[in-house]
């Protein structure tokens, strides 16, 4: 488990030196997370290896919410103040993010030039 958390810290930590060295302006957490994607694709890094750790990040992504939560709680009254601007700007970006992705998916699908029926006969064609 502790060479998975090596190799997932990794590309974190080359995602930091490049938002430090390029000045790039994305979370360094992403690009780390890219980078991992890529280093998987071309097979540099095998899934095993990093897979049980990977799983046990993903089960307990809830305990990486408690500390944003909780200082979310001492702006209190900024957000009670201000929640109807949050809650058009939670809906406008989540709709936008829905139609962006579901866009992209669609983009980067291969195209079938045939339908999903091709092979199949009507009802009325196999009773005569």
């Amino acid at each position: 488990m502790i060479l998975q958390l090596f190799i997932i810290f990794a590309c974190l930590a080359v995602g930091e030196l490049v938002v430090y060295l390029t000045g790039v302006k994305l979370p360094s957490s992403i690009i780390g997370m890219v980078l991992l994607t890529l280093l998987l694709q071309l097979k540099v890094v095998k899934l095993e290896w990093v897979k049980a750790a990977s799983d046990f990040l993903v089960a307990n992504l809830g305990f990486f919410f408690i500390p944003p939560g909780v200082a979310l709680m001492c702006y209190f009254d900024l957000v009670k103040a201000e929640w109807v601007p949050i809650v058009v700007a939670t809906g406008v970006s989540t709709v936008i993010v829905l139609l962006v992705t579901g866009h992209a998916h669609q983009w980067s699908r291969p195209h079938h030039h045939h339908s999903h029926h091709h092979n199949t006969q009507n009802f009325s064609d196999s009773q005569s």
